[in-house]
Protein backbone atom coordinates (compact mmCIF):
# COMPACT_ATOMS: atom_id res chain seq x y z
CA UNK A 1 0.00 0.00 0.00
CA UNK A 2 1.28 3.56 -0.72
CA UNK A 3 1.96 5.99 2.01
CA UNK A 4 0.19 9.10 0.72
CA UNK A 5 -2.44 9.91 3.83
CA UNK A 6 -1.06 13.03 6.09
CA UNK A 7 -3.03 14.89 8.97
CA UNK A 8 -5.84 16.73 6.65
CA UNK A 9 -6.79 13.51 4.71
CA UNK A 10 -7.20 11.44 7.61
CA UNK A 11 -9.00 14.05 9.84
CA UNK A 12 -11.24 14.04 7.16
CA UNK A 13 -12.00 10.41 6.70
CA UNK A 14 -12.65 10.15 10.52
CA UNK A 15 -14.93 13.40 10.61
CA UNK A 16 -16.75 12.20 7.28
CA UNK A 17 -17.27 8.40 8.76
CA UNK A 18 -18.86 10.10 11.85
CA UNK A 19 -20.93 12.50 10.91
CA UNK A 20 -23.88 10.76 8.65
CA UNK A 21 -27.24 11.58 8.33
CA UNK A 22 -27.77 11.29 12.07
CA UNK A 23 -27.15 14.82 13.00
CA UNK A 24 -30.45 15.70 11.21
CA UNK A 25 -32.34 14.03 14.57
CA UNK A 26 -30.07 13.68 17.03
CA UNK A 27 -30.76 17.77 18.98
CA UNK A 28 -34.57 16.29 18.58
CA UNK A 29 -33.86 12.91 20.23
CA UNK A 30 -30.75 14.31 22.97
CA UNK A 31 -33.38 17.51 24.08
CA UNK A 32 -36.75 14.85 24.46
CA UNK A 33 -34.62 13.26 26.46
CA UNK A 34 -32.72 15.23 28.87
CA UNK A 35 -33.87 18.91 28.17
CA UNK A 36 -31.24 21.39 27.70
CA UNK A 37 -28.58 19.31 29.80
CA UNK A 38 -28.25 17.52 26.55
CA UNK A 39 -25.40 19.87 26.21
CA UNK A 40 -23.43 17.94 28.57
CA UNK A 41 -24.46 14.50 27.32
CA UNK A 42 -22.66 15.58 24.56
CA UNK A 43 -19.71 16.56 25.98
CA UNK A 44 -19.85 13.38 27.72
CA UNK A 45 -19.76 11.34 24.99
CA UNK A 46 -16.74 13.31 23.26
CA UNK A 47 -14.82 12.17 26.61
CA UNK A 48 -15.81 8.72 26.08
CA UNK A 49 -15.13 8.11 23.09
CA UNK A 50 -11.85 10.10 23.55
CA UNK A 51 -10.49 7.27 25.78
CA UNK A 52 -11.36 4.71 23.57
CA UNK A 53 -9.68 6.98 20.81
CA UNK A 54 -6.78 6.57 22.88
CA UNK A 55 -6.43 2.76 23.24
CA UNK A 56 -6.63 2.82 19.11
CA UNK A 57 -4.16 5.70 18.81
CA UNK A 58 -1.44 3.46 21.04
CA UNK A 59 -1.64 0.98 18.60
CA UNK A 60 -2.30 2.23 15.50
CA UNK A 61 0.78 4.36 16.21
CA UNK A 62 2.75 0.88 17.75
CA UNK A 63 1.33 -0.94 14.80
CA UNK A 64 0.66 1.11 11.90
CA UNK A 65 -0.69 -1.61 9.47
CA UNK A 66 -3.73 -1.60 6.64
CA UNK A 67 -6.70 -2.97 8.23
CA UNK A 68 -5.52 -3.07 11.78
CA UNK A 69 -8.11 -2.79 13.54
CA UNK A 70 -8.76 -6.36 12.53
CA UNK A 71 -5.22 -7.57 12.92
CA UNK A 72 -4.67 -6.54 16.42
CA UNK A 73 -7.18 -8.83 17.93
CA UNK A 74 -5.78 -12.19 16.30
CA UNK A 75 -2.22 -10.95 17.18
CA UNK A 76 -2.90 -10.65 20.86
CA UNK A 77 -5.49 -12.89 21.80
CA UNK A 78 -5.66 -15.89 19.02
CA UNK A 79 -6.84 -17.55 16.16
CA UNK A 80 -10.54 -17.87 18.22
CA UNK A 81 -10.80 -13.97 19.11
CA UNK A 82 -9.42 -13.08 15.72
CA UNK A 83 -12.03 -15.36 13.86
CA UNK A 84 -15.17 -13.78 15.69
CA UNK A 85 -14.07 -10.48 15.38
CA UNK A 86 -12.77 -10.73 11.93
CA UNK A 87 -16.69 -12.25 11.45
CA UNK A 88 -18.16 -9.80 13.02
CA UNK A 89 -16.36 -7.08 10.82
CA UNK A 90 -17.68 -8.98 7.95
CA UNK A 91 -21.37 -8.66 9.50
CA UNK A 92 -20.55 -5.00 9.72
CA UNK A 93 -20.68 -4.55 5.54
CA UNK A 94 -24.29 -4.40 6.33
CA UNK A 95 -23.93 -1.32 8.07
CA UNK A 96 -22.44 0.24 4.49
CA UNK A 97 -25.42 -1.04 2.57
CA UNK A 98 -27.71 0.72 5.94
CA UNK A 99 -26.35 3.58 4.85
CA UNK A 100 -27.08 3.18 0.88
CA UNK A 101 -30.56 1.96 1.72
CA UNK A 102 -30.75 5.21 4.12
CA UNK A 103 -29.85 7.38 0.96
CA UNK A 104 -32.81 5.75 -0.84
CA UNK A 105 -35.42 6.34 1.57
CA UNK A 106 -34.15 10.01 1.53
CA UNK A 107 -34.18 9.95 -2.58
CA UNK A 108 -37.22 8.97 -2.34
CA UNK A 109 -38.47 12.56 -1.24
CA UNK A 110 -37.39 13.43 -5.16
CA UNK A 111 -37.93 9.69 -7.18
CA UNK A 112 -41.34 8.18 -5.08
CA UNK A 113 -41.37 4.82 -6.84
CA UNK A 114 -38.19 3.82 -5.53
CA UNK A 115 -39.27 2.45 -2.57
CA UNK A 116 -42.73 0.47 -1.79
CA UNK A 117 -43.92 -0.46 1.53
CA UNK A 118 -40.43 0.06 3.43
CA UNK A 119 -38.48 -2.01 1.07
CA UNK A 120 -36.53 -0.78 -2.76
CA UNK A 121 -38.70 -1.92 -5.29
CA UNK A 122 -36.83 -3.12 -8.53
CA UNK A 123 -36.21 0.46 -9.46
CA UNK A 124 -35.18 1.31 -6.19
CA UNK A 125 -32.68 -1.80 -6.06
CA UNK A 126 -30.99 -1.18 -9.08
CA UNK A 127 -30.25 2.74 -8.35
CA UNK A 128 -28.90 1.26 -4.90
CA UNK A 129 -26.74 -0.89 -6.97
CA UNK A 130 -26.01 1.18 -9.15
CA UNK A 131 -24.93 3.86 -6.17
CA UNK A 132 -22.87 0.63 -4.55
CA UNK A 133 -21.17 0.78 -7.78
CA UNK A 134 -20.32 4.21 -8.02
CA UNK A 135 -18.68 4.18 -4.59
CA UNK A 136 -16.57 1.29 -5.30
CA UNK A 137 -15.35 3.00 -8.42
CA UNK A 138 -14.04 5.91 -7.02
CA UNK A 139 -12.07 4.06 -4.43
CA UNK A 140 -10.50 1.42 -7.18
CA UNK A 141 -7.57 4.41 -7.77
CA UNK A 142 -4.69 5.77 -5.18
CA UNK A 143 -5.97 6.06 -2.12
CA UNK A 144 -4.72 10.10 -2.61
CA UNK A 145 -7.94 10.68 -5.31
CA UNK A 146 -9.83 9.26 -2.34
CA UNK A 147 -9.07 11.68 0.12
CA UNK A 148 -9.11 14.40 -2.30
CA UNK A 149 -12.66 13.08 -2.89
CA UNK A 150 -13.62 12.39 0.67
CA UNK A 151 -11.92 16.08 1.66
CA UNK A 152 -14.63 17.85 -0.69
CA UNK A 153 -17.61 15.77 0.73
CA UNK A 154 -16.05 16.60 4.14
CA UNK A 155 -16.11 20.76 3.31
CA UNK A 156 -19.59 20.24 2.19
CA UNK A 157 -20.97 18.06 5.68
CA UNK A 158 -19.67 21.13 7.43
CA UNK A 159 -20.60 23.59 5.52
CA UNK A 160 -24.68 22.57 5.74
CA UNK A 161 -24.49 22.33 9.62
CA UNK A 162 -22.71 25.33 10.05
CA UNK A 163 -25.32 27.39 7.47
CA UNK A 164 -28.28 25.73 9.41
CA UNK A 165 -27.10 26.90 12.92
CA UNK A 166 -26.48 30.46 11.61
CA UNK A 167 -29.30 30.99 9.62
CA UNK A 168 -31.74 29.40 12.80
CA UNK A 169 -30.25 31.97 14.93
CA UNK A 170 -30.58 34.74 12.66
CA UNK A 171 -34.21 33.81 11.84
CA UNK A 172 -34.37 34.90 15.50
CA UNK A 173 -34.43 32.47 18.70
CA UNK A 174 -36.24 32.66 22.32
CA UNK A 175 -33.68 34.05 25.47
CA UNK A 176 -33.72 31.98 28.31
CA UNK A 177 -34.49 28.84 26.64
CA UNK A 178 -31.75 26.97 28.97
CA UNK A 179 -33.91 27.89 32.14
CA UNK A 180 -37.25 27.74 31.25
CA UNK A 181 -39.84 24.91 30.99
CA UNK A 182 -38.55 23.32 33.83
CA UNK A 183 -35.52 24.24 33.79
CA UNK A 184 -31.51 23.23 32.90
CA UNK A 185 -32.33 19.84 33.47
CA UNK A 186 -36.09 19.19 33.49
CA UNK A 187 -35.79 15.81 33.86
CA UNK A 188 -33.05 15.53 36.69
CA UNK A 189 -29.38 14.85 35.63
CA UNK A 190 -29.70 11.01 35.35
CA UNK A 191 -31.40 11.61 31.81
CA UNK A 192 -27.80 12.91 30.60
CA UNK A 193 -26.98 9.67 30.82
CA UNK A 194 -30.16 7.91 28.88
CA UNK A 195 -30.01 10.55 26.07
CA UNK A 196 -26.02 9.11 25.70
CA UNK A 197 -27.29 5.80 24.44
CA UNK A 198 -31.52 6.01 24.14
CA UNK A 199 -31.08 9.40 22.68
CA UNK A 200 -28.59 8.44 20.17
CA UNK A 201 -25.46 10.78 21.46
CA UNK A 202 -22.83 7.91 21.35
CA UNK A 203 -23.75 6.30 17.96
CA UNK A 204 -23.58 9.68 16.67
CA UNK A 205 -20.16 10.15 17.55
CA UNK A 206 -19.07 6.89 17.15
CA UNK A 207 -17.01 6.06 13.43
CA UNK A 208 -13.85 8.14 14.94
CA UNK A 209 -11.62 4.87 14.89
CA UNK A 210 -11.55 5.08 10.99
CA UNK A 211 -8.21 6.89 10.51
CA UNK A 212 -7.04 3.78 12.48
CA UNK A 213 -7.92 1.71 9.54
CA UNK A 214 -5.39 3.69 7.33
CA UNK A 215 -2.42 3.47 9.23
CA UNK A 216 -0.63 1.88 6.47
CA UNK A 217 -1.06 4.00 4.20
CA UNK A 218 0.04 6.79 6.39
CA UNK A 219 3.17 9.29 5.61
CA UNK A 220 4.03 9.74 9.40
CA UNK A 221 1.39 7.46 11.51
CA UNK A 222 3.30 8.23 14.86
CA UNK A 223 2.44 12.04 14.37
CA UNK A 224 -0.71 11.93 12.15
CA UNK A 225 -3.11 9.09 13.25
CA UNK A 226 -3.42 10.83 17.20
CA UNK A 227 -4.10 14.08 15.93
CA UNK A 228 -6.50 13.10 13.22
CA UNK A 229 -8.23 10.84 15.40
CA UNK A 230 -8.80 13.44 18.28
CA UNK A 231 -9.11 15.71 15.31
CA UNK A 232 -12.41 14.48 13.99
CA UNK A 233 -14.30 13.69 17.74
CA UNK A 234 -13.24 17.01 18.42
CA UNK A 235 -14.59 18.94 15.26
CA UNK A 236 -18.01 16.24 15.62
CA UNK A 237 -18.45 16.82 18.91
CA UNK A 238 -18.64 20.56 17.92
CA UNK A 239 -20.95 20.80 15.39
CA UNK A 240 -23.28 18.36 17.91
CA UNK A 241 -23.07 21.34 20.53
CA UNK A 242 -23.73 24.41 17.81
CA UNK A 243 -26.63 22.51 16.55
CA UNK A 244 -28.43 21.18 19.57
CA UNK A 245 -27.98 24.85 20.96
CA UNK A 246 -29.43 26.43 17.74
CA UNK A 247 -32.61 23.86 18.22
CA UNK A 248 -33.23 24.60 22.23
CA UNK A 249 -33.07 28.53 21.66
CA UNK A 250 -35.61 28.36 17.84
CA UNK A 251 -37.65 25.97 19.04
CA UNK A 252 -41.25 28.00 19.16
CA UNK A 253 -42.87 28.61 22.39
CA UNK A 254 -45.93 27.10 21.29
CA UNK A 255 -44.58 23.58 20.80
CA UNK A 256 -42.93 23.22 24.07
CA UNK A 257 -46.51 23.38 26.31
CA UNK A 258 -45.97 19.68 27.01
CA UNK A 259 -42.07 20.55 28.39
CA UNK A 260 -38.90 19.04 25.98
CA UNK A 261 -40.86 15.34 25.93
CA UNK A 262 -43.40 16.98 23.63
CA UNK A 263 -41.52 18.43 21.23
CA UNK A 264 -41.98 16.34 18.20
CA UNK A 265 -40.88 16.36 14.37
CA UNK A 266 -40.23 13.67 11.67
CA UNK A 267 -37.67 15.65 10.25
CA UNK A 268 -36.16 18.15 13.24
CA UNK A 269 -34.33 20.56 11.05
CA UNK A 270 -36.21 20.52 8.14
CA UNK A 271 -39.39 21.17 9.83
CA UNK A 272 -38.08 24.14 12.09
CA UNK A 273 -36.74 25.77 8.82
CA UNK A 274 -40.03 25.64 7.62
CA UNK A 275 -41.68 26.71 10.28
CA UNK A 276 -39.32 29.36 10.42
CA UNK A 277 -40.49 30.58 6.60
CA UNK A 278 -36.39 29.37 5.56
CA UNK A 279 -37.75 27.51 2.50
CA UNK A 280 -34.51 27.74 0.95
CA UNK A 281 -32.69 25.90 4.02
CA UNK A 282 -35.65 23.17 4.54
CA UNK A 283 -34.11 22.33 0.41
CA UNK A 284 -30.77 22.38 1.29
CA UNK A 285 -31.06 19.68 4.47
CA UNK A 286 -33.00 17.64 2.21
CA UNK A 287 -30.13 17.55 -0.05
CA UNK A 288 -27.83 16.93 2.54
CA UNK A 289 -29.82 14.31 3.34
CA UNK A 290 -28.85 12.22 1.00
CA UNK A 291 -25.39 13.55 0.49
CA UNK A 292 -24.27 13.18 4.59
CA UNK A 293 -25.08 9.19 4.74
CA UNK A 294 -23.47 9.22 1.03
CA UNK A 295 -19.99 10.38 2.35
CA UNK A 296 -20.39 7.93 4.80
CA UNK A 297 -20.86 5.18 3.11
CA UNK A 298 -17.91 6.48 0.75
CA UNK A 299 -15.58 6.18 3.60
CA UNK A 300 -17.64 2.69 4.27
CA UNK A 301 -16.65 1.08 1.17
CA UNK A 302 -12.94 2.01 1.71
CA UNK A 303 -12.45 0.85 5.18
CA UNK A 304 -14.48 -2.66 4.41
CA UNK A 305 -11.84 -3.15 1.74
CA UNK A 306 -9.13 -2.71 4.47
CA UNK A 307 -10.90 -5.62 6.69
CA UNK A 308 -11.43 -7.80 4.04
CA UNK A 309 -7.63 -7.70 3.15
CA UNK A 310 -6.78 -7.37 6.45
CA UNK A 311 -8.99 -10.52 6.89
CA UNK A 312 -7.02 -11.97 4.48
CA UNK A 313 -3.82 -11.22 6.09
CA UNK A 314 -5.11 -13.01 9.04
CA UNK A 315 -6.65 -16.23 7.07
CA UNK A 316 -9.85 -16.09 8.00
CA UNK A 317 -10.51 -15.51 4.40
CA UNK A 318 -8.78 -16.95 0.97
CA UNK A 319 -5.36 -14.57 0.77
CA UNK A 320 -6.60 -14.29 -2.90
CA UNK A 321 -8.12 -11.16 -1.45
CA UNK A 322 -5.50 -10.00 -0.10
CA UNK A 323 -3.82 -8.58 -3.43
CA UNK A 324 -2.73 -4.91 -4.06
CA UNK A 325 -2.81 -3.70 -6.87
CA UNK A 326 0.98 -2.67 -7.71
CA UNK A 327 0.10 1.04 -9.19
CA UNK A 328 -2.39 2.35 -7.11
CA UNK A 329 -2.08 0.56 -3.96
CA UNK A 330 -5.64 -0.40 -3.69
CA UNK A 331 -6.79 -3.74 -2.53
CA UNK A 332 -9.08 -3.84 -5.27
CA UNK A 333 -10.39 -7.69 -4.90
CA UNK A 334 -11.54 -6.69 -1.46
CA UNK A 335 -13.63 -4.46 -3.18
CA UNK A 336 -15.23 -6.38 -5.34
CA UNK A 337 -15.38 -8.54 -3.21
CA UNK A 338 -17.79 -6.42 -0.86
CA UNK A 339 -19.73 -4.74 -3.67
CA UNK A 340 -21.09 -8.16 -3.48
CA UNK A 341 -21.90 -8.44 -0.48
CA UNK A 342 -22.97 -4.96 -0.25
CA UNK A 343 -25.89 -5.63 -3.06
CA UNK A 344 -26.59 -9.12 -1.64
CA UNK A 345 -27.77 -7.51 1.97
CA UNK A 346 -29.69 -5.01 -0.18
CA UNK A 347 -31.65 -7.59 -1.76
CA UNK A 348 -35.29 -7.37 -0.23
CA UNK A 349 -35.42 -11.00 1.72
CA UNK A 350 -38.44 -10.88 4.42
CA UNK A 351 -36.44 -9.13 7.86
CA UNK A 352 -33.25 -9.26 6.36
CA UNK A 353 -33.47 -5.43 5.95
CA UNK A 354 -34.04 -5.58 10.55
CA UNK A 355 -30.94 -8.14 10.66
CA UNK A 356 -28.61 -5.88 8.41
CA UNK A 357 -29.40 -2.54 9.96
CA UNK A 358 -27.98 -3.90 13.69
CA UNK A 359 -24.64 -4.91 12.06
CA UNK A 360 -23.44 -1.73 12.13
CA UNK A 361 -23.81 -1.89 15.75
CA UNK A 362 -20.92 -5.15 15.97
CA UNK A 363 -18.52 -2.82 14.60
CA UNK A 364 -18.30 -1.92 18.28
CA UNK A 365 -16.42 -5.27 19.72
CA UNK A 366 -13.51 -3.83 17.85
CA UNK A 367 -13.23 -1.06 20.38
CA UNK A 368 -13.31 -4.02 23.56
CA UNK A 369 -10.61 -6.76 21.51
CA UNK A 370 -8.42 -3.35 20.97
CA UNK A 371 -8.55 -2.51 24.67
CA UNK A 372 -7.27 -6.26 25.43
CA UNK A 373 -4.79 -5.80 22.69
CA UNK A 374 -3.59 -2.82 23.34
CA UNK A 375 -2.63 -4.06 27.36
CA UNK A 376 -1.52 -7.44 26.36
CA UNK A 377 1.12 -5.74 23.69
CA UNK A 378 2.40 -3.55 27.08
CA UNK A 379 3.42 -6.31 29.08
CA UNK A 380 6.04 -6.88 26.21
CA UNK A 381 9.54 -5.06 26.39
CA UNK A 382 9.01 -2.39 23.19
CA UNK A 383 5.29 -3.92 22.88
CA UNK A 384 3.52 0.16 22.86
CA UNK A 385 5.05 3.24 21.57
CA UNK A 386 4.82 4.76 24.84
CA UNK A 387 2.26 7.79 23.33
CA UNK A 388 -0.69 7.63 25.29
CA UNK A 389 0.48 7.98 29.33
CA UNK A 390 -1.53 5.99 31.88
CA UNK A 391 -2.47 3.23 29.87
CA UNK A 392 -2.50 1.27 32.71
CA UNK A 393 -6.08 2.58 33.93
CA UNK A 394 -6.96 3.71 30.22
CA UNK A 395 -7.04 0.23 28.84
CA UNK A 396 -9.43 -1.68 31.29
CA UNK A 397 -11.69 1.73 31.44
CA UNK A 398 -12.26 1.73 27.59
CA UNK A 399 -13.27 -1.95 27.74
CA UNK A 400 -16.04 -0.70 30.13
CA UNK A 401 -16.76 1.97 27.87
CA UNK A 402 -16.65 -0.03 25.14
CA UNK A 403 -18.78 -2.77 26.78
CA UNK A 404 -21.71 0.12 27.59
CA UNK A 405 -21.23 1.28 24.16
CA UNK A 406 -22.75 -2.29 23.05
CA UNK A 407 -24.87 -3.20 25.74
CA UNK A 408 -26.71 0.97 25.53
CA UNK A 409 -27.75 -0.52 21.98
CA UNK A 410 -30.45 -2.30 23.63
CA UNK A 411 -32.20 -5.57 23.49
CA UNK A 412 -33.85 -5.42 20.56
CA UNK A 413 -30.93 -4.84 18.18
CA UNK A 414 -28.58 -7.13 20.21
CA UNK A 415 -31.00 -10.38 20.42
CA UNK A 416 -30.32 -10.78 16.91
CA UNK A 417 -26.60 -9.20 16.45
CA UNK A 418 -24.84 -10.86 19.32
CA UNK A 419 -26.25 -14.57 18.61
CA UNK A 420 -25.13 -13.78 14.59
CA UNK A 421 -21.54 -12.79 16.10
CA UNK A 422 -21.15 -16.39 18.31
CA UNK A 423 -21.80 -17.99 14.88
CA UNK A 424 -18.29 -16.89 14.06
CA UNK A 425 -17.92 -20.68 16.24
CA UNK A 426 -19.11 -22.31 13.04
CA UNK A 427 -16.30 -20.36 10.73
CA UNK A 428 -13.53 -20.86 13.57
CA UNK A 429 -14.70 -24.64 13.65
CA UNK A 430 -14.33 -25.09 9.60
CA UNK A 431 -10.96 -23.32 9.37
CA UNK A 432 -9.30 -25.64 12.19
CA UNK A 433 -11.02 -28.68 10.16
CA UNK A 434 -9.84 -27.87 6.34
CA UNK A 435 -6.76 -25.51 6.69
CA UNK A 436 -7.18 -22.20 5.09
CA UNK A 437 -4.63 -22.78 2.37
CA UNK A 438 -2.39 -19.83 2.58
CA UNK A 439 -2.02 -19.96 6.46
CA UNK A 440 2.00 -19.99 7.21
CA UNK A 441 2.01 -23.15 9.16
CA UNK A 442 -1.12 -25.16 8.26
CA UNK A 443 -0.81 -28.64 6.65
CA UNK A 444 -1.40 -28.03 3.06
CA UNK A 445 -0.83 -24.44 3.23
CA UNK A 446 2.29 -22.43 1.66
CA UNK A 447 4.99 -20.81 4.16
CA UNK A 448 6.48 -18.47 1.20
CA UNK A 449 5.71 -15.71 -1.17
CA UNK A 450 6.21 -12.54 -1.11
CA UNK A 451 3.14 -10.03 1.07
CA UNK A 452 2.83 -13.36 3.31
CA UNK A 453 3.02 -12.64 6.59
CA UNK A 454 5.00 -15.87 8.81
CA UNK A 455 4.17 -16.99 11.97
CA UNK A 456 6.20 -14.12 14.06
CA UNK A 457 6.26 -13.57 17.72
CA UNK A 458 2.28 -14.13 17.91
CA UNK A 459 2.42 -17.62 16.53
CA UNK A 460 -0.69 -16.34 14.88
CA UNK A 461 -0.35 -18.15 11.36
CA UNK A 462 0.40 -21.93 13.31
CA UNK A 463 -3.08 -23.75 14.65
CA UNK A 464 -2.29 -24.49 18.02
CA UNK A 465 -4.04 -27.60 19.86
CA UNK A 466 -7.95 -26.97 20.00
CA UNK A 467 -7.50 -26.70 24.22
CA UNK A 468 -4.86 -24.08 24.27
CA UNK A 469 -6.76 -22.17 21.65
CA UNK A 470 -10.06 -22.21 24.16
CA UNK A 471 -7.75 -20.92 26.73
CA UNK A 472 -6.58 -18.01 24.96
CA UNK A 473 -10.27 -16.93 23.55
CA UNK A 474 -12.91 -18.23 25.26
CA UNK A 475 -13.28 -14.72 27.15
CA UNK A 476 -14.83 -13.51 23.98
CA UNK A 477 -17.22 -15.92 23.93
CA UNK A 478 -18.15 -15.52 27.79
CA UNK A 479 -18.32 -12.03 27.40
CA UNK A 480 -20.35 -12.27 23.89
CA UNK A 481 -23.07 -14.39 26.35
CA UNK A 482 -23.06 -12.74 29.54
CA UNK A 483 -23.71 -9.41 27.47
CA UNK A 484 -27.05 -11.23 25.88
CA UNK A 485 -28.27 -11.76 29.09
CA UNK A 486 -27.81 -8.61 30.41
CA UNK A 487 -29.33 -7.07 27.87
CA UNK A 488 -32.39 -9.17 27.90
CA UNK A 489 -32.16 -8.65 31.72
CA UNK A 490 -31.84 -4.54 31.07
CA UNK A 491 -33.65 -1.79 31.01
CA UNK A 492 -32.10 -0.98 27.28
CA UNK A 493 -35.26 -2.49 25.70
CA UNK A 494 -35.10 -5.25 28.02
CA UNK A 495 -37.01 -6.84 30.05
CA UNK A 496 -36.56 -4.27 33.09
CA UNK A 497 -36.01 -7.04 35.33
CA UNK A 498 -32.44 -5.71 36.22
CA UNK A 499 -33.83 -1.84 36.75
CA UNK A 500 -31.25 1.38 36.17
CA UNK A 501 -28.74 2.36 37.12
CA UNK A 502 -27.80 -1.35 38.47
CA UNK A 503 -28.17 -2.49 34.92
CA UNK A 504 -24.59 -0.96 33.38
CA UNK A 505 -23.06 -1.14 36.73
CA UNK A 506 -23.71 -4.61 36.39
CA UNK A 507 -22.24 -4.67 32.92
CA UNK A 508 -19.19 -2.64 34.19
CA UNK A 509 -18.48 -5.08 36.43
CA UNK A 510 -18.91 -8.12 34.53
CA UNK A 511 -16.69 -6.23 31.62
CA UNK A 512 -13.72 -5.57 34.15
CA UNK A 513 -13.73 -8.87 35.24
CA UNK A 514 -13.48 -10.37 31.82
CA UNK A 515 -10.62 -7.59 30.79
CA UNK A 516 -8.26 -8.96 33.17
CA UNK A 517 -9.12 -12.53 32.42
CA UNK A 518 -8.29 -11.58 28.98
CA UNK A 519 -5.11 -9.92 28.99
CA UNK A 520 -3.92 -12.73 31.37
CA UNK A 521 -5.26 -15.15 28.93
CA UNK A 522 -3.40 -12.83 25.56
CA UNK A 523 0.13 -12.37 27.89
CA UNK A 524 0.04 -15.77 28.25
CA UNK A 525 -0.33 -16.63 24.67
CA UNK A 526 2.30 -14.62 23.58
CA UNK A 527 4.63 -15.43 25.82
CA UNK A 528 4.05 -18.93 24.82
CA UNK A 529 4.11 -18.34 21.18
CA UNK A 530 7.74 -16.33 21.73
CA UNK A 531 9.36 -19.75 23.80
CA UNK A 532 8.27 -22.25 20.74
CA UNK A 533 10.03 -19.72 18.31
CA UNK A 534 12.95 -19.82 20.67
CA UNK A 535 13.40 -23.22 20.96
CA UNK A 536 13.34 -23.52 17.27
CA UNK A 537 11.19 -25.31 14.43
CA UNK A 538 8.44 -27.64 15.95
Amino acid sequence: MHRDLGFWGLTAIGFSNIVGSGWLFAALYAAQTAGPAALLSWIGAGLLCALVALVMIELGASRPEGGGTVRWPLQASGRLVGTLVGWSVLLSVGGTAAEISAIMQYAAHYLPGIYDGGTLTAGGLALAAGLSVLLTALNWFAVRLFARLNNLISIFKIAVPLVTVIALFASGWHSGRLTDHGGFAPYGYAACLTALAGGGIVYSVNGFQAPLDFSGETRNPRRSIPAAVLAGIGLAVLMYLALQLAFLFTVPDDLLGGGWHGVSFESPFGQLALILNLHWLSGLLYADAVLSPGGSAYVGVAINARHTYALAKNGTIPRFFMAVNERFGVPRRALAVNLAVIVVFLLPFGGWQEIVSVMGDMYLLIYAASAVAVAVFRAEPGGTAGWVPGLRWIAPVSFVVASEFVYWSGWHDLRLALPLVLGGLLLFAVMRRTGEPGVPGVPGGRTGGAGQAGPGPTGAGRWRPLVAELRTGAWLVVYLAALTVLSWLGTFKGSGRLPAPYDSLTVAAVALAVFFWAVRAGVAHRTAARAGRSSGPE
